[in-house]
């Protein structure tokens, strides 16, 4: 690491234990993996941290958190199903509804924390919220029942 890298982690280290934080720091390597299908781009970033653990998150077409590894061969593979499922969904004709639902969802995230950040909601309103969001997750769950398998190497881990 440069000096000046150094330098900056040590003041935002400072900055952040005045705050009250506990600090570890953690050497690790990032990588940064991108695929074309057809035009369709899906994007990769994973950390490996000095234990050899490893962080995936999916960030395109739109950004998802995967889950910690503990081998490279996870990693993989977990990559070549996700990859395979994309291929099969870029032949899809909801490919870009599909993309933009994600992405709207996304955004409600970010809305949604804003909401409870910025302002005292009442109860009534997080009442009503929690009954969209069973709406929702009803319509997810009647989808599923009413919409034809296509990809069977793996079980959904969600649905």
């Amino acid at each position: 690491m440069s000096r000046l890298l150094d330098a900056e982690l040590t003041i935002q280290t400072m900055k952040l234990r005045q705050m009250g934080a506990k600090i570890k720091t953690i050497n690790s390597k990032m990588c940064y993996v991108k695929f074309d299908i057809s035009g369709f781009e899906v994007a990769y970033v994973y950390n490996i941290n000095k234990d050899g653990n490893y962080f995936l998150e999916r960030i395109k077409p739109y950004p998802l958190a995967i889950r910690e590894f503990y081998d490279e061969e996870q990693v993989i593979e977990i990559i070549e199903i996700d990859l395979e499922q994309f291929k099969n969904a870029i032949n899809s004709h909801n490919i870009q509804s599909f993309i933009d639902i994600n992405r709207r969802l996304h955004q409600s995230i970010k809305k949604f924390e804003d909401l409870f950040l910025y302002y005292n909601v009442p109860q009534s309103e997080c009442d009503r919220i929690i009954d969209l969001l069973d709406q929702i997750d009803a319509e997810l769950k009647d989808t599923k029942l009413s919409s034809n398998r296509i990809y069977f190497r793996k079980e959904p881990e969600n649905i």
